[in-house]
């Protein structure tokens, strides 16, 4: 199991989180960084830091771009992907809030195809949920899930194309975890056909400003 970090949390603010991600770098599949909903206006010199430290300690680096469900001009998108490319060296691109309905897909592929010109040697999309079958295709992975641990639970069905995917390159982004079920979320994922996931504890409005308990137990 591969755990993707989304880690939005200041590194002047949660230092101490931020070394126990470096330090278990080797652990993740990636790291999401999101200095300002994206890359910012100007390069922050401590998260540049801490890039360079987790590309030191081997971690594949992701910058974030909301894409607000396609609504976004893509030469905008692409920019944030270039600028964080430019100030934090980033290896691929982590793009939220994509659509998931066949409408959206050719849009989603000139997008994609646009940033893997850029350089990006890995594309995360984040629907969130199960989306047509092409997206897959597009990205090196794709986040089927992301939601509460309680709808985890509940309600999480896979559609028949899903099931036929490689599990690495599918992902599920749990918050709201119990601390003692995230080694069972873990297991969830696996099961569930996802072999990246990122279990964490917090809770809305922004859960992942916590780091996931799962890196420290993967680092033991």
């Amino acid at each position: 199991m591969s755990l993707l970090i989304p880690l939005y949390v200041h590194p002047t603010e949660d230092p101490a989180a931020w070394h126990r991600l470096i330090g278990g770098a080797e652990h993740t599949y990636a790291v999401v960084l999101n200095p300002a909903n994206g890359p910012g206006l100007a390069p922050d010199p401590s998260f540049a830091a801490a890039a360079e430290a987790l590309r030191g300690a081997g971690a594949r680096l992701l910058g974030y771009v909301d894409t607000d469900y396609g609504t976004r001009d893509p030469a905008d998108v692409t920019a944030e992907v270039r600028r964080h490319q430019q100030w934090y060296a980033a290896d691929g691109c982590f793009l939220d809030r994509v659509t998931a309905g066949p409408d959206g897909l050719t849009a989603c592929r000139r997008l994609v195809r646009s940033v893997r010109r850029l350089g990006a040697s890995t594309v995360v999309l984040n629907p969130g949920v199960h989306p047509a079958p092409g997206y897959a295709r597009l990205a090196d992975l794709t986040v089927t899930f992301e939601g509460h641990w309680s709808t985890y639970v509940a309600t999480f069905s896979r559609p028949s194309w899903a099931m036929r995917q490689p599990p690495d390159r599918m992902c599920h982004l749990v918050y709201g975890v119990p601390e003692q079920l995230v080694p069972l979320a873990v297991r969830t994922a696996k099961e569930r056909g996802a072999a990246v996931c990122g279990p964490v504890t917090g809770e809305l409005p922004n859960p992942w400003s916590r780091l996931t308990p799962a890196l420290v137990e993967a680092d033991r």
